[in-house]
């Protein structure tokens, strides 16, 4: 049987049982919860009525969280000549052409969002099976491949995000920190489900969003009226 702390126990009593949720309500609850010692995610679990194995099904996308993640992003940026100039004067943490190729192919990963020039995808491509599988391959559809590197990497540390559909129909995505304030989560986690809603597929019928609950770190998930 599964066991839970003392805090989670606690923070479960002010849960109430079966109720579906308001967003602000449910916000308001998470934020009475016994925090852990670290400044926690809050996340929002989305389950999908679509088969994500077919491909006019696959939902997928950007959003940008009026507030922000919370955490600092570290931004690669694949490119050369004039780009990696403007790359530096935006500020991103890592900058370069085929020596950063290179360099990632050798193991380099440290940054947590990768943006490069279309000249640069054919040589990025043989970095496909360790981008790929971390969600870190630059592409169009996420304005991450893209001539105008500023604005992209602007928006990223802003609080710009991607979310995709996993093979159970899920998505998962956080929209910010326990040290948020109520409004500042609502604002945001009020935009993802926004965004989710904008990309439902044509092709799907019927309700859209299976479930929806909003959990914070090492806390208990309470169920969002849909």
């Amino acid at each position: 049987m599964k066991t839970y702390s003392k805090r989670y126990d606690v923070s479960e009593k002010l849960v109430e049982k079966g109720k579906a949720y308001q967003l602000k309500d449910a916000i308001s609850t998470l934020k009475k919860f016994t925090p852990p010692k670290f400044d926690g995610s809050v996340d929002l679990h989305f389950h999908l009525n679509v088969d994500s194995k077919k491909s006019d099904q696959m939902v997928r996308g950007t959003v940008v969280l009026p507030h922000g993640t919370g955490k600092k992003v570290r931004v690669a940026v694949f490119c050369k000549g004039e780009h990696e100039h403007e790359a530096r004067e935006a500020k991103a943490d890592y900058v370069g052409g085929l020596e950063l190729i290179d360099k990632v192919a050798a193991g380099f990963m440290d940054f947590d969002c990768a943006i490069a020039t279309p000249e640069m995808m054919k040589d990025l491509s043989k970095l496909g099976k360790v981008l790929g599988p971390r969600g870190l391959m630059p592409s169009p559809k996420t304005g991450t491949v893209t001539n105008d590197i500023k604005k992209a990497i602007d928006d990223v540390k802003k609080g710009k995000v991607e979310f995709r559909v996993d093979k159970q129909g899920g998505v998962h995505l956080s929209v910010g920190k326990l040290s948020f304030n109520e409004d500042q989560l609502y604002d945001n986690a009020s935009r993802v489900i926004e965004a989710l809603n904008e990309a439902r597929p044509s092709s799907v019928k019927g309700k859209f969003v299976k479930s929806l609950s909003i959990a914070a770190s090492m806390n208990p998930g309470l169920r969002l009226v849909i």
